[in-house]
């Protein structure tokens, strides 16, 4: 066998270039280009030298090296140890996906409204063209001016407007008589809305003329003299008259298609052309005329003429004011243009106060028959001057059932 050969020992002369001169501990000076030697381990140590590791470095800790087109990875990233991960956020929604077509949609609807609501502004403006104003104002001292609004409403016999067939379906001639088949006071304020009836044969004062029919007012002066005489009489001041003729009173319920009518007992009346059975029932324009003018079928005559005028008002403004008179543009034309070229109104009434007007007729809270003490329609003085003084001084609400009555007539 070959003879085993020890390996020499580090410290041997010819491992000295690798492990150095143990025995050289002279510092090597600097700039001489020559490595120190390393100190060799002492030759009867067992130990191994180990080198220090340093700790690895955490996520946090490290130095960043990513870009601006890294972060967006930051998202799908696996959270480190103990940290709770990060919801997913949707994206928003793309307005070309699910946004466009409801706001297209919104700016349809809205142009519908808007189209709508110009309409209901511009056709009253358009009627109100049409419509004749009127002197009204009378000489002479007034009433001071009072609260709240009060209208003169009167219903002549002017057959403008009606057709050949319809003046005689009503016995109405070619020329108006200029006289008036219905006086009423509507008064508009703090209190409930009072609507009045003064029958057209009551006995009054007429300056200038005595004691005579108030009707015969209008035919001597006109609305000026009318006027005159209800502020002598009542102590309230009229602010607006409205007067409407047969034609637009016909045409406006045709308008909006008929009205009921509750006559308690059947009405036969050859000289307004009117045949009608008892109970609540529809009719239409000429009808509803006859039926406001009739005084010969009537028990009480003039009274109950006044009692109809004011049903038939009444069931006007219910039918006029219904949605679907507004929803329906065909029907709110007619309805807002029937009557307009017979209607007339006092200079300075405007489309404002005629709206007011309309609305309050419709459905007047308090509906009475001026004060009487007869059947020959004789005023009840005490009881005409509380009714009107409370009306004068805006305190409606006051007026209690023993003033106003359907027929006038102290119960």
């Amino acid at each position: 066998m070959p003879e085993r050969r020890n390996p020499p020992e580090p410290g041997s002369p010819e491992y000295r270039w690798l492990y150095g001169d143990p025995e050289d501990t002279s510092a090597t000076p600097a700039g001489s280009g020559t490595k120190r030697p390393v100190p060799l381990p002492d030759a009867g140590s067992d130990e191994t030298r180990v080198m220090a590791v340093p700790p690895p470095l955490l996520p946090r800790d490290r130095p960043s090296t990513r870009t601006s087109s890294d972060r967006g990875s930051d998202r799908t990233a696996t959270p480190p140890p103990g940290v709770p991960p990060r919801r997913p956020v949707a994206p928003p929604p793309s307005p070309s996906r699910g946004g466009g077509r409801p706001r297209r949609v919104r700016r349809w609807v809205l142009l519908v409204l808007a189209a709508w609501v110009a309409w209901l502004v511009v056709v009253p403006l358009l009627a109100m063209q049409q419509v004749e104003n009127m002197a009204a104002v009378p000489e002479g001292e007034r009433p001071a001016e009072q609260d709240g609004t009060t209208y003169l409403v009167l219903g002549s016999d002017k057959a403008d407007g009606l057709t050949p067939e319809q003046r005689r379906a009503i016995r109405a001639g070619k020329r108006s008589s200029a006289r008036t088949d219905s006086i009423m006071l509507l008064h508009i304020g703090s209190g409930p809305d009072t609507l009045v009836s003064i029958p057209r044969d009551s006995l009054v004062p007429v300056p200038g003329h005595g004691t005579t029919k108030i009707n015969s007012a209008y035919a001597y002066g006109g609305a000026p003299l009318l006027v005159q005489t209800l502020e002598n009489v009542t102590g309230v001041r009229i602010d607006h008259v409205v007067q409407i003729g047969f034609g637009g009173f016909v045409d406006v319920v045709d308008a909006v298609g008929g009205i009921e009518i509750c006559p308690k007992k059947r009405m036969v009346d050859r000289d307004a052309r009117l045949n009608i059975k008892k109970g609540c029932q529809e009719v239409d324009g000429l009808t509803a005329l006859g039926y406001a003018r009739s005084r010969h079928a009537q028990t009480l005559g003039d009274i109950d003429r006044a009692k109809h005028q004011r049903e038939v008002v009444g069931a006007v403004g219910k039918k006029a004011v219904s949605p679907w008179s507004v929803l329906n543009p065909v029907r709110y034309w007619n309805l807002t243009h029937a009557g307009a070229e017979t209607l007339t109104v006092s200079e300075g009434t405007g489309a404002v106060a005629l709206g007011r007007f309309a609305l309050a007729m419709s459905s007047p809270d308090k509906s009475c028959g001026v004060p009487i003490s007869d059947l020959a329609v004789h005023w009840d003085r005490q009881r005409a001057l509380r009714f009107f003084e409370l009306i004068k001084t805006d305190e409606t609400e006051k007026i209690g059932n023993d003033l106003c009555t359907e027929s006038g007539l102290k119960k």
